[in-house]
């Protein structure tokens, strides 16, 4: 058995979101988060990706428990799935866990996963592995890293964060503990990689007050927020502008108002009585004294703002005079969902609001001079750069060689790469699988890219299919008959039919019935004519009776 130190990502390195790493010693393992990510634009029908954790389907009796760092999708989303398998116990702080909670009742899980809550500036022991948890500042409150001691050395997890000296919450970043760890030698940095090329400091959330009471104070109609539904300092400042400017706050997306009912029943969320209404007695107040707050950041279409853009939700219509503010960073891969958003509400004539052309939004990850105080406050002797696309690990890396850290002491890793340590080394491995595992419905890893291709392809130019009746001479018996979505109009199929039909028989008569791929034979003689006669490439099918 091996007494080495395996650290091993299965999301989060090479792309920005899915974040989760495994820990292994001997036999035991620690897993820390479990994220989502967004699926691309040609990933059709995909609801959301999560981490491929198949290393870890025969270990699952040496997993001793799972971190999770805070309560954003991309640390906790796959949650849901992650914890059907694993047994062990759940640890996260009690805004995380408040979070965790109302997802896992949503999905049935609730009595079946061991939660412990823990808090910053905790010590305790999970198997061999001491844990210490430290306050970091990000968008959302209750954030934490880890401190982790194993046999082999003190490993140092940011997770996500940035220096902020004014939070929200009043709770500034552990300084004392990052600086305590560095005295303690820290075998290795797992450094959050978001914001590795934005130079500078990333401005505190206190700018969104100022940001927010401007926009209150000049905007004559109603004033409609899009976040993330577990964003609740985001919503503690819109609920602080709507008091301030004598508005009500309606909650529209039943994420958003479970994570609200949990966040004000542990004592994150403290709104006025009387400040919260329902969307119908929003729609009957005068405009100028409506505020509501919304899903749909991102640009999903099932979401809040998705249907309100596209006229389909049952209560809310986007009115000339509204000012629309999307409250968030645009993940990517959703930019044309988002941006497709704005037009169609520019469209309804409202007035939108977004990071491009306003203060509405700061970023929750630290730029390059947080980036470099992180580094040298833990002064760590091995470096992985984490959560990030590669071009950003290879900035931060660029920047932990610029602060002394050897290049050879530094490991660029994408998913899979297992990184492996003993007190003095740290070597790179052969990569393991660790790649995406597609949610769609109730359906989790039954498609895969093949299917996504197909799909895509089928958008592209739609399908065109010829079912063929031969005799044994493969002569038709008769016309074949065509069946075709999505390629081009009725009419235009109707004008291709001779020639296809055409192309059917001289390719049957060329082969003949004795032929074992007579059928794909058929289809790439048609597919040729298709793409000939109209420079599109169709699924083609091809059936033969």
């Amino acid at each position: 058995m091996s007494s080495k130190l395996r650290i091993l990502p299965l999301g989060g390195c090479g792309e920005i979101g899915k974040n989760m790493t495994v820990i292994e010693y001997e036999n035991e393992i620690l897993i820390v988060d479990a994220g989502i990510m967004f699926p691309e634009n040609d990933m059709l029908g995909v609801d959301a990706i999560i981490p491929d954790y198949s290393y870890l389907n025969d270990k699952m009796d040496k997993v001793k428990g799972v971190l999770i760092t805070h309560g954003h999708e991309d640390h906790v989303g796959a949650l849901p799935h992650l914890m059907r398998d694993v047994k062990a116990p759940l640890y996260a702080t009690p805004l995380t866990l408040g979070l965790i909670e109302v997802k896992l009742q949503r999905a049935g899980l609730r009595q079946n996963v061991q939660l412990r809550e823990i808090q910053a500036g905790d010590a305790f022991a999970v198997g061999r592995f001491m844990i210490e948890p430290f306050h970091v500042t990000h968008s959302i409150p209750d954030c934490v890293g880890f401190g982790i001691t194993t046999p082999v050395g003190l490993i140092v997890h940011t997770g996500d964060y940035k220096f902020d000296h004014t939070p929200e919450d009043d709770w500034p970043p552990d300084f004392a503990k990052l600086a305590e760890f560095s005295a303690r030698n820290v075998l290795c940095l797992l450094g959050d990689s978001t914001n590795a090329e934005r130079p500078g400091w990333t401005p505190s959330e206190r700018v969104i007050v100022e940001a927010f009471d401007e926009l209150f104070s000049q905007a004559e109609g109603r004033i409609i927020v899009a976040s993330f539904a577990s964003l609740i300092s985001r919503v503690k400042q819109v609920a602080e502008a709507a008091e301030r400017h004598g508005r009500r706050l309606a909650i529209a997306g039943r994420s958003m108002r479970d994570n609200i009912k949990m966040a004000q029943r542990l004592g994150y969320l403290d709104l006025p009585e009387g400040l919260l209404i329902d969307i119908d007695q929003a729609n009957n107040l005068p405009a100028h004294k409506v505020a509501i707050m919304a899903t749909g950041s991102q640009g999903e279409p099932t979401s809040v703002l998705g249907r309100m853009a596209r006229g389909r939700h049952n209560q809310l219509r986007v009115r000339e005079g509204d000012t629309i503010v999307i409250s968030a960073h645009t993940i990517p891969g959703n930019e044309e969902m988002t941006h497709r958003i704005i037009n169609r509400m520019f469209q309804q004539g409202a007035s939108v609001l977004y990071e491009g052309n306003a203060h509405v939004h700061v970023s929750g990850h630290g730029a390059r001079e947080e980036m470099k105080l992180m580094i040298n406050l833990i002064r760590p002797k091995y470096f992985i750069p984490v959560h990030g696309e590669l071009r950003h690990l290879t900035a931060h890396r660029k920047m932990a060689i610029e602060l002394g850290i050897p290049d050879e002491h530094i490991a660029v890793v994408e998913n899979g790469h297992v990184v492996e340590f003993t007190p003095n080394s740290m070597k790179v491995l052969d990569r393991l699988p660790g790649g995406y595992v597609f949610v769609q419905g109730s359906a989790v890893g039954d498609i895969g890219f093949p299917i996504v291709r197909e799909r895509d392809e089928l958008a592209q130019a739609g399908f065109y299919t010829a079912v063929v009746r031969l005799n044994d001479n493969a002569d038709l018996l008769t016309a074949p008959k065509i069946v075709s979505e999505g390629f081009m109009s009725k009419s235009n199929v109707e004008e291709l039919y001779e020639g296809a039909c055409e192309i059917i028989a001289n390719t049957a008569s060329q082969y003949g019935m004795k032929s074992r791929h007579l059928d794909s034979q058929i289809q790439g003689a048609l597919k040729r004519y298709l793409y000939a006669e109209t420079g599109l490439r169709p699924r083609v099918f091809v059936v033969i009776n």
